[in-house]
């Protein structure tokens, strides 16, 4: 199998250019073969209401390219100056590795590499916010 390879729990939903699909009973492979398919899954899928970080509003911003909700073109500059805003604070090797990373999917306009990218910073967010609570 080539491609992005998926691997699906009982009654697990993904959302795949735009379609909800879900799996059966039992655990599954799905192998997406398109290039450049739009694929989200909704168990990772951050709700509005989720979005109050910022780390979150970001992920939530290449989220809704990722479901059609939101046109890549008009998003591209938005998280492009998001990210750099983010670079600004996270200033760690492993941070700015990432926030590269997702800089060069949008500029790529590979969406899902762009989410998965930023979705890395999500625990150190946590636990900047925690240190800053105690």
């Amino acid at each position: 199998m080539s491609g992005l390879v998926l691997k699906l729990g009982p009654h697990e939903r993904v959302l795949i250019n735009g379609a909800v699909i879900e799996n059966g009973d039992k655990r599954s492979k799905l192998a997406i073969m398109t290039p450049n398919a739009n694929i989200l899954r909704l168990r990772d899928a951050i709700h509005p209401e989720e979005a109050n970080t910022p780390v979150r509003r970001v992920c939530y911003i290449a989220q809704l390219v990722l479901s059609g909700d939101t046109d890549p073109t008009d998003a591209r500059h938005q998280l492009l100056r998001s990210i750099e805003q983010l670079s600004q604070v996270l200033t760690d090797p492993d941070s700015r590795r990432l926030l590269a990373e997702a800089s060069r999917a949008v500029l790529a306009e590979q969406h899902y590499q762009v989410l998965k990218s930023l979705r890395g910073l999500l625990p150190r967010e946590e636990r900047l916010f925690a240190a800053g609570r105690a």
